[in-house]
């Protein structure tokens, strides 16, 4: 995900400690990462707005930048070091008065960060969010430089409240759970989230119509893994349930599920996405691999046959699906022949949206001690290859759609076509999927209009706006 300079938005900015126009100092923040960890950006945000911090657009002339980092990946790790020694010589050119690092790569590499840029001020893990007001205070008085700041993970999840929202007024992430019990080989999450924790499904319902009232109309639930929600808190998987109360929240249009494990799938959520009105036909379901062989390396718990067998009931159960999916090549061990297998499953089962990407090797993850790890050449060529075949998928798509009529949200003006504006049909989570470009007059950000669909561009589509908009 690319990085975010903030504010984007101060939409839901919570009303600061202090008195208007004399801030207790001035910040700029960096959020890097997934749609989780802008959950977590937004809570640090209206913390600090809380406590009378004002927040500028930019680092030059800031007092303390906040970096919320991401710990994932190395290619995402290396952004937020880059991000990092950005904000770093700022400071030494007396531009930036403080650097603050948080969020995932502190957790995961606290002692990589103090030993490669010692530059830094402060370092607070993931859990240490809560006390991020405090954090920044010492970085600007400059109290007790380089002080790291780790809490537990938490045995019930944060709230997620009172935030200062850098999406567009019209959507924002739903963080129904924190952690993940999952032990896939090649994923360090659960050494950086701690394990599964559920949040009550009152508290869930009750930050919806928050940010409801602060004008969002699509929600979109995110977790390390959606579908495992409530076992740890009722003894028993509760996502359905839980999506028939969002279902039930006036003043929202749509409702999209993203981070969907298969195994837990179970036939109640199918039917809560098939029967509800809000719980749009989307579904985001990371299946990584589909060769039995490379799901039982990966400790996926899943196989092929229940997989297919899983697809064809979404599929049969809930019309006009649009399933996105992710895999990883390059696993270590993956033969050609599994790669090929892979291959012909994504021609065969024509996903509408899928993200390919090659195999990490994580440091402390079991998959670090496989045999078989691959040249990067190789990874990268394989990703090329599952994309080929993918594009030809979804252009097929896209030039169905024309001559049909969609819903879309509108995100805002098209800067390259006047009377042209950037919207969503329901297949497309922002950031991650693709997009229509409207033909019509005085659409706003967070309108819904009906658009006939007249031209597919790749993996775009074209219209024009039929009806008023709602």
């Amino acid at each position: 995900m690319p990085a975010k300079s903030l504010p984007l938005t101060t939409a839901g900015e919570p009303t600061p400690a202090g008195l208007p126009g004399s801030p207790k100092g001035r910040y700029a923040f960096v959020s890097l990462g997934c749609p989780k960890n802008t959950v977590d950006s937004e809570r640090m945000l209206g913390k600090l707005a809380q406590d009378g911090y004002a927040l500028q657009p930019d680092a030059d002339g800031a007092d303390v930048v906040v970096i919320n980092t991401c710990g994932f990946i190395e290619p995402a790790r290396q952004e937020s070091l880059a991000v990092i020694r950005e904000m770093l010589e700022l400071k030494k050119t007396g531009r930036v008065g403080a650097v603050v690092v948080a969020g995932c790569m502190a957790e995961r590499q606290r002692e990589v960060l103090l030993d490669q840029v010692p530059e830094v001020d402060q370092i607070v893990g993931v859990f240490g969010r809560e006390d991020i007001a405090q954090v920044v205070d010492r970085a600007v008085a400059h109290r007790d430089e380089q002080r790291s700041l780790f809490r537990p993970a938490p045995v019930r999840a944060l709230e997620d409240t009172a935030r200062l929202r850098i999406t567009p007024r019209h959507f924002a992430y739903l963080k129904i759970s924190e952690g993940c019990d999952r032990l896939c080989t090649y994923c360090a999450i659960p050494k950086m989230r701690g394990k599964h924790v559920t949040k009550p499904i009152e508290e869930v319902i009750r930050e919806a119509r928050e940010l409801v009232a602060d004008g969002v109309r699509e929600l979109i639930v995110v977790a390390q893994d959606t579908t495992y929600y409530g076992f740890d808190l009722y003894g028993r998987t509760r996502l359905a349930e839980l999506l028939r109360e969002l279902n039930a929240v006036d003043g929202l249009e749509w409702v999209r599920v993203l981070y969907a494990y298969p195994e837990h799938l179970t036939a109640e959520v199918v039917d809560a996405l098939a029967t509800s009105d809000k719980i749009i036909p989307y579904l985001d379901m990371p299946l990584q691999h589909i060769n039995d062989r490379v799901l039982k390396r990966m400790l996926r718990r899943v196989d092929r046959a229940s997989t297919e067998k899983l697809i064809a009931r979404l599929r049969t159960d809930i019309p006009d699906l649009a399933m996105r999916t992710t895999f990883i090549v390059g696993f270590p061990g993956e033969t050609d022949a599994e790669y090929e297998e892979l291959k012909r499953f994504v021609a065969d089962f024509k996903f509408e949206r899928v993200g390919v990407f090659p195999y990490s090797l994580e440091p402390g993850t079991p998959a670090e001690k496989l045999d078989g790890h691959l040249p990067e050449e190789v990874k990268h060529a394989r990703v090329a290859g599952i994309m080929e075949v993918q594009q030809r998928v979804a252009f097929g798509w896209a030039q169905a759609q024309v001559g049909r009529e969609h819903p879309v949200v509108i995100d805002g003006p098209d800067p390259e076509f006047a009377n042209h504006f950037r919207g969503r049909t329901y297949a497309d989570s922002p950031d991650i999927d693709c997009e229509v470009r409207v033909k019509g007059k005085t659409l706003r950000p967070g309108d819904f209009v009906k658009v006939k669909v007249t031209a597919a561009d790749g993996y775009d589509l074209v219209g024009r706006a039929v009806g008023q908009p709602w």
